[in-house]
């Protein structure tokens, strides 16, 4: 079992910082990268053809390690979760009487792009709410949405477990029901890859989109995003010179290429070899890896247990634990008044957590320790 690893990162003791959710600390060592990128620049002579390439192809196969995914080649650079996703839409056909369907309360980024792809197409979008309910609600949200799949769908767009309170989305289920109608089966895992986790190899899906600046505990402004056969002939978002086959003989560029690079790779955004973001993402996957992934979520059940236990037993209501995400869970309160109150305690305390609908969550990470989770534990009783 994993051991407290602050010491890892630019994080100063007495600072309850329970909101990885929101954006993780930065990594000592991933600061580090960033430094040597930017000074890389300082002597672009030294920067050679292949460096444009081999950065990119190292993040692929690490991050297909820790999603579980056999191809690399079919892993893209990113800069967020709305690109990744705009590709989705761009190869997405529908017609009048075709549907969408999006758990509710989604993040934006999840949503808009099938908002507006229905919109344009005549489609419609299903929006499946959470039910109001303080005990059962994550699994009678799961048969809610799975009773809504049905011939008309096209698509579902819906994340492993939900940003704002941690409600876990049974996948292999949602995939099982969405090959049984012919749908396609989107995942935004920004909010639990890297904490919790997943393997393309079992639910098949046939995207994942993820931002890197959370769970993956890299920089702002850039992701990663898996695409399955599916897309093996769409049309990206945008034409690059990179995204083009062969476009590694820098000599023969203006011999103007047909083809794209193979597998998912046309889809990268251009300038995906940034010498800055590529190598601070890099570092931080690396020590996920060296940690794994079910350690992480082993360390953060953990580390919430008992305060969860003590939390219902005072009245607050959070996720039946079947149901609920180990890094990330929302806490539910019964009066306005308390949730406020408790708002301006936790602030008061300087801990670090979000305010999410009708939630306050809290997403601990290998750097929390049980002296945050008292404090935090202070504020609500």
């Amino acid at each position: 079992m994993l051991d407290c690893q602050r010491d890892k990162f630019f994080l100063p003791e007495g600072v309850p910082y329970l909101n990885c959710a929101y954006m993780s600390p930065m990594m000592i060592k991933v600061e580090e990268k960033g430094i040597e990128g930017m000074q890389k620049k300082r002597f672009p002579y030294q920067v050679s053809p292949q460096d444009f390439f081999s950065d990119t192809d190292e993040l692929r196969n690490l991050f297909a390690e820790i999603i579980d995914a056999p191809e690399a080649n079919r892993i893209v650079v990113i800069p967020s979760v709305s690109y990744g996703m705009a590709t989705v839409t761009r190869n997405l056909k529908m017609s009048k009487g075709d549907e969408v369907i999006v758990a509710g309360e989604q993040f934006p980024s999840n949503v808009y792009p099938w908002m507006n792809a229905c919109r344009n197409q005549g489609a419609e979008l299903k929006i499946i709410a959470p039910p109001e309910l303080a005990e059962g609600r994550g699994k009678k949200w799961n048969e809610n949405i799975l009773e809504a799949i049905s011939s008309k769908t096209k698509l579902v767009a819906i994340s492993h477990c939900h940003w704002a309170d941690g409600t876990i989305f049974e996948l292999k289920k949602i995939r099982q029901r969405t090959r049984e109608v012919g749908a396609l089966l989107v995942i935004d895992g920004t909010q639990s890859v890297g904490a919790f986790s997943f393997s393309v190899k079992q639910i098949e899906p046939d995207a994942l989109v993820c931002a890197g600046y959370k769970w993956l505990m890299g920089p702002y402004s850039i992701g990663l995003a898996y695409y399955g056969p599916h897309f093996d002939n769409g049309s990206p978002v945008e034409e690059n010179w990179i995204n083009r086959f062969e476009s590694e003989d820098f000599t023969n560029l203006i011999n103007y290429q047909e083809n794209y690079q193979p597998g998912a790779l046309r889809y990268e955004v251009g300038e995906h070899s940034n010498f800055i973001l590529v190598p601070m993402l890099k570092a931080a996957l690396k020590q996920i890896i060296k940690w794994q992934v079910p350690e992480i979520s082993g360390y953060c059940t953990q580390l919430t247990r008992e305060a969860i236990t003590i939390l219902r037993n005072k009245g607050y209501l959070i996720e039946d634990d079947a149901y609920r995400s180990p890094h990330l869970f929302g806490v539910r309160f019964k009066e306005k008044t308390s949730f406020e109150k408790t708002q301006a305690l936790l602030q008061q305390h300087k801990v670090s957590v979000s305010v999410r609908g009708t939630s306050i969550r809290i997403s601990p990470n290998v750097y929390n320790n049980f002296d945050d989770i008292s404090v935090l534990l202070k504020c609500f009783e």
